[in-house]
């Protein structure tokens, strides 16, 4: 165990480690192997009320700052890194709708959002879009007191489970900038005009569903046009990108410490040492790092350049831990009973959730120069 995960803030944090060690790590590879659903799993996370991590104790919520927040996806990934992505992609559309939404729409959906009835879910990335979200089609067009949406959606993280999404749509195909026509809605799911097209089968990140979702003239009441004004749905999505990339950083700092934890119990008068020291020092790297930028998200202050590097040097090292531990656990480590080829196999994903790497650097390098004030 390292010295930074070993400093318990917060009593979640500790329930939570609790919760992984005793609960989550010896069901993770039964979930994982047969990409199912941790119904169980995610049950008891909503008794812990991390359902509502994110959200104030006004309506419901834990009301944790953003450090703690990190600090569960950590530990939860520790065990069961699919685990977490029930609740970042809930806990993402939940703080759209606390810090964009109207009065009325925060003291309607955020209880539910809180207690883990209304289960949520991001529909941003198009089959044709990806990275590129000034390129999606999606349109809502306005019919009353409604919205009629049209479109699809991919990779949407509890897209088959989930019943709560933000979505976001063109509501003026012709604005320019493209960004000033899109407009941000909760779309709930029990009306006509939705459909679960197919599950996606992934490398890694398996046992939280991942869906194709279809639109086809949904009817969407316009008290869901997220501030209730249109045009401003890019705006609302990228302002949770900072929380986003922390979120995915802490992800990859706990798959990083599983890694390590792995190579470490395997260590005998034949372990490479340097090549162990090396996975040790990205670790902990890799952790201050994403605490420093979720640190700076706690005092208000801009982050982007500290959330991308977090995001960058983190999910990095995960992928580079997870090779390393490959190589000092030896043949073994191929075994699908071994929990170090899960971990080889969700890495990935942390390098292009988010952005990917080659994302990160632009925004990195585009903030120094700002910074620098270079011309």
């Amino acid at each position: 165990m390292s010295r930074a995960s070993s400093a318990v803030s917060h009593p979640i944090v500790a329930a939570v480690r609790e919760f992984v060690v005793r609960e989550v790590a010896p069901a993770a590879p039964v979930f994982e192997h047969a990409d199912l659903y941790p119904h169980a799993l995610v049950a008891r996370m909503k008794e812990l009320g991390l359902f509502g991590a994110l959200v104030p104790r006004e309506y419901g919520g834990l009301g944790l700052d953003v450090s703690t927040y990190a600090r569960v996806i950590e530990e939860i990934c520790r065990g069961f890194m699919s685990l977490a992505g029930v609740i970042n992609s809930h806990t993402m559309a939940a703080l759209i709708v606390l810090q964009h939404g109207t009065d009325e729409q925060r003291r309607r959906l955020l209880p539910r959002f809180a207690a883990g009835l209304a289960r949520g879910g991001l529909c941003l990335t198009e089959p044709h879009a990806g990275s590129d979200v000034q390129a999606i089609r999606t349109v809502a067009q306005r019919d009353g007191d409604r919205y009629l949406i049209s479109g699809s959606k991919m990779f949407v993280t509890n897209g088959r489970e989930g019943n709560t999404f933000a979505l976001l749509a063109l509501t003026d195909p012709g604005a320019s900038p493209r960004h000033r026509g899109m407009s941000c809605f909760i779309v709930e799911k029990g009306a006509a005009g939705l459909e679960v097209v197919k599950s996606i089968a992934k490398l890694g990140y398996k046992g939280v569903d991942t869906a194709e979702l279809l639109f086809e003239r949904f009817p969407c009441p316009a008290a869901n046009l997220v501030g209730g004004v249109e045009g401003r749905g890019f705006k609302h999505v990228m302002s949770g990108l900072e929380t986003g990339r922390i979120n995915i950083a802490a992800r990859a700092v706990g798959v990083a410490q599983a890694a390590l934890d792995e190579a470490a119990r395997t260590v005998d008068s034949e372990t490479p040492l340097p090549a162990l020291a090396d996975v040790a020092t990205k670790v902990e790297a890799a952790r201050l790092v994403t605490y420093w930028a979720a640190a700076r998200k706690d005092r208000g202050e801009r982050c982007d350049l500290e959330a991308g590097m977090a995001k960058l040097y983190a999910s990095e090292a995960a992928q580079e831990a997870a090779v390393a531990a490959m190589g000092i656990v030896g043949p073994t480590s191929q075994l699908t009973a071994h929990s170090v080829e899960r971990l080889y196999r969700d890495a990935p994903l942390m390098i292009v959730g988010e952005g990917t790497s080659e994302i990160q650097k632009m925004v990195i390098g585009r903030r120094l120069l700002e910074e620098y004030s270079v011309d």
